[in-house]
């Protein structure tokens, strides 16, 4: 009896592969704390992957020499950038804090009553208890900076292993296609492929919208002066590849090399432009591309780029979109095909 049960839910399709599904959605959910690493692994190999495809059809490369090519160029710029960029930007954060402090020990004239009543609150309060929540702050935020960093290394140097051998990872993959459970395998590669192909369009949009994004700001530092603009706008569109908190990251540098050139007014200056940029960028362009993409509605974009970041944040702006397309197929919704026939029917 069980045995029958058994080959009646694998002639079921449709209700194995729910099955599946849900069992994914937990695996995922007691993975979750990898969810970031796993993420960027994979924008990491799509993106080689995609620029190996493309150097190869014109000049008939080998796969590996543009991997290992690719990933040199990559790790040339980090230590470009460390070495060359990384004092200059402590230099300035070093003169900034002494401005800073010469500015709070000598206040101008006309503030020198809200600095007076600023110094009342501050010792009235308990000084101790500032101080400890400074440095709990200050130590939660290295701590925060510290994982980023080490996620970002351990998935750059997996993404590196996986498109390295990317050819022997599909093969030796493909045995798992083969047996008594190629049944549950190939429903995972099912579901695998669908939201593999909707991260992908998702990917290539941002990519489109980080080129937008680095020409823009790019122009408006050249038109207030600022050099370096080829460092600058190599760190602009690595930072744009992550939504919202990208644009956030990159007002830091920007605005030390601001204050350098033209001291706090261009600091406010860099923060109005990138104010801007991020406006233009998340309203107008963002919805726009994904909706060419994809083919859904801009309006449906917009929604769920907003749910995406509220319940998920920044990755929600990432996965936002492919989550959707994913219930989609699963559901079994033809979304291109209606909107084509609908673009149709109004003309």
């Amino acid at each position: 009896m069980s045995s029958q049960l058994w080959e009646k839910f694998l002639a079921n399709q449709r209700l194995r592969r729910l099955v599946v599904l849900v069992a994914l959605l937990l695996a995922i959910y007691a993975l979750r704390s990898f969810v970031s690493l796993f993420l960027l692994i994979f924008v990491f190999a799509y993106a080689v992957y995609r620029l190996e495809q493309m150097i190869h059809k014109r000049f008939k490369i080998p796969s590996k020499i543009i991997v290992l090519a690719t990933y040199a160029v990559i790790l040339g710029l980090m230590y470009l950038g460390i070495t060359r960029y990384l004092p200059v930007l402590i230099n300035e954060s070093i003169s900034l804090i002494d401005k800073l402090l010469a500015y709070i020990n000598h206040p101008p004239k006309d503030l020198e009553i809200v600095w007076s009543y600023l110094k009342r609150y501050i010792s009235q309060d308990n000084m101790e208890t500032q101080l400890k929540n400074g440095a709990s702050i200050l130590l939660a935020s290295l701590t925060t900076a510290t994982n980023i960093g080490k996620t970002f290394l351990l998935a750059f140097f997996l993404s590196f292993l996986f498109s390295f051998s990317r050819q022997h990872l599909v093969t030796f993959s493909k045995q798992f296609l083969k047996g008594p459970n190629a049944w549950l395998f190939k429903d995972i590669q099912h579901y695998g492929k669908i939201f593999t192909d909707s991260f992908g369009v998702v990917l290539e949009t941002q990519i489109v919208v980080a080129f937008c994004n680095t020409i823009l700001t790019t122009l408006c530092l050249y038109l207030m002066g600022i050099h370096q603009l080829m460092a600058l706008a190599l760190m602009i569109f690595i930072l744009s590849l992550i939504p919202v908190a990208g644009v956030i990251i990159s007002a830091v540098p920007l605005a030390f090399v601001a204050y350098s050139v033209g001291g706090m007014n261009y600091i406010f200056y860099v923060i109005i432009m990138l104010a801007i940029v991020h406006a233009f960028e998340t309203y107008i362009i963002n919805p726009k591309l994904y909706s060419d993409k994809t083919e859904l509605p801009t309006f449906y974009v917009f929604l769920i780029l907003l749910l995406g970041e509220h319940y998920l944040g920044v990755w929600g702006l990432i996965i936002g979109i492919p989550i959707f397309l994913f219930a989609m197929e699963t559901l079994g919704v033809s979304y291109q095909k209606q909107t084509k026939s609908v673009a149709k029917g109004e003309n």
